[in-house]
């Protein structure tokens, strides 16, 4: 007999995990299969912005995740003779009241995703467990599953989240295409515990080495990543022996003082999957985009992804919006997305060049133009907010630090937040200001100490700010803010009478 979810996730890395959290707080029953047995024991993502301890908070888990993190306060590039290109100070709480970047152990992240999984009851996760085969139809997914006996079983899900990494079955079962974005390079990735030493001053820096382009990060406690270019002629039996990367590291990662945990050659690649939702199939993390980790925002991306999704996913469920609202998943998603691939994967191409006049070049103009280094935020894609009539929205909002310590998401939950000044508020109709009232996925507040710094950010009289923190809207006025109030879904007319 077949078993019943709303939704079924694919993949319990640090996305699907996610995802389960996220929908079990949603209250939406879902399962997720997981072929391996136990979290994958190796470092493969280290970095999280704001953004992300931001949607962490939303679940309860940022104080937790937060305790294994380790703020990054120093970023450098240096050219051939490790001469300072670039310099940033980080690590101060910027506009999502979280440290800007972190750095972190992904071995020491899963855990806490994985306990809270545990704890909530609409949700679950089937380890060494795989799927067989799947089909899908206008109801839903139906899924064979191989249970760790050998058994095998129907599961059936009115949607399907396929959080299956690079090499997503899903993705290749549904004969979607991948775009490529840039070069496919090789790099070997050297993880482990460095004793007794300082290593290479400072956080994160890019070696732009042309003779050898590397990356180095100092993790949290002793913990230390390495990233060289593999090299034409390089033996790779050789490169990955301790006295290999001692060799590499200029003796940096000491066969003295240097144990490894994880040693790898890894090709970075950037892709994007060409289509995000097929019927009731939705692609998120490493299996609908990959990213070379030059700016740290792969795992970033496929968290925002689930973000993006789940808050639409609750509301479709619970009759609240239309199934045409889960469509706007790809096309806010996939523009997003591919700014930060295109951008990784330009930077790929400026720091792993070993042409020494194309280097000079490149250090030349970083050396003109240092805040390139940093690209800006990029908005949604085309979706459910303003964004083509007003650069206000579909961008990030900002999260306050109200005066008795508490964030401002703490005070909204999962739901629109409409920030607003009280004259506009006074000027709403009857009719909206009654379907406002009666709606419990709308919080709105006027009080200037509470929401008077996200106004003056946004230079509005108010903002509509949608569940995954992004703004839906800004208005200036009364009946500005009116109309940006009726393209909130449970807000619309129509959904008066749900």
């Amino acid at each position: 007999m077949a078993r019943k979810y709303e939704v079924v996730v694919i993949g319990a890395g640090p996305v699907g995990a996610t995802a389960l959290a996220m929908l079990g707080h949603a209250g939406i029953s879902a399962i997720g299969i997981e072929r391996e047995t136990e979290p994958w024991p190796f470092a493969r993502a280290v970095h999280f912005d704001g953004e992300i301890l931001r949607l962490l908070q939303s679940i309860g888990l940022a104080d937790k995740v937060f305790a294994h993190c380790r703020p990054m306060c120093d970023f450098r590039m240096v050219d051939q003779a490790d001469e300072t290109l670039i310099a940033h100070v980080t690590g101060q709480l910027g506009a999502q009241a979280w440290p800007d970047q972190v750095l972190f152990h992904q071995p020491n992240i899963e855990p806490v995703l994985r306990a809270e999984i545990e704890r909530l009851p609409s949700v679950e996760l089937r380890i060494g467990t795989q799927m067989l085969e799947f089909s899908q139809d206008s109801d839903g997914v139906n899924c064979v599953i191989e249970t760790p006996d050998g058994a095998t079983e129907v599961i059936t899900g009115r949607w399907l989240l396929a959080c299956d990494g690079a090499t997503s079955s899903i993705r290749r079962q549904l004969g979607v295409q991948t775009e490529k974005l840039g070069s496919d390079d090789p790099w070997l990735i050297v993880d482990g515990i460095l004793h007794d030493s300082a290593g290479i001053p400072g956080d994160m820096v890019f070696i732009g080495h042309y003779t050898r382009p590397a990356l180095w990060v100092r993790l949290p406690g002793e913990r230390v990543r390495m990233e060289f270019k593999v090299m034409p002629g390089d033996d790779p039996e050789e490169i990955v022996t301790p006295e290999g990367i001692a060799r590499l590291s200029s003796g940096i990662l000491n066969v003295d003082k240097f144990v490894p945990d994880r040693v790898a050659i890894y090709t970075f690649r950037a892709r994007l999957a060409e289509q995000w939702r097929i019927g009731n199939i939705f692609l998120a993390g490493d299996a609908a985009h990959l990213a070379p980790p030059l700016f740290g925002q792969g795992l970033c991306a496929g968290m925002r992804d689930i973000v993006n999704l789940v808050w639409k996913l609750r509301l479709v469920a619970r009759g609240l919006a239309d199934n045409s609202l889960l469509d706007t998943y790809e096309s806010e998603r996939k523009e997003h997305a591919r700014y930060w691939v295109s951008q990784a994967a330009n930077m790929a191409r400026l720091l792993q060049t070993t042409d020494p006049e194309v280097a000079k070049g490149r250090d030349d103009h970083i050396r003109a133009n240092p805040t390139e280094s940093l690209p800006p935020r990029p908005p949604l894609g085309p979706g459910l907010h303003d964004g083509g009539h007003d650069k206000r929205a579909g961008v990030l909002s900002e999260q306050p630090t109200l005066d008795d310590g508490r964030r401002l998401d703490d005070l909204v939950g999962h739901r629109f937040l409409v920030a607003t000044a009280p004259d506009l508020l006074a000027g709403l109709t009857r009719d909206l200001t009654a379907r406002i009232a009666a709606s419990p996925e709308v919080v709105v507040i006027s009080d200037p100490a509470i929401v008077g710094p996200l106004l003056a950010s946004s230079g509005a009289g108010a903002v509509c700010v949608r569940p995954d923190r992004y703004v839906l809207g800004a208005a200036d006025d009364a009946a500005a803010l009116e109309a940006l109030l009726n393209k909130v879904p449970t807000l619309a007319p129509t959904a008066a009478s749900v």
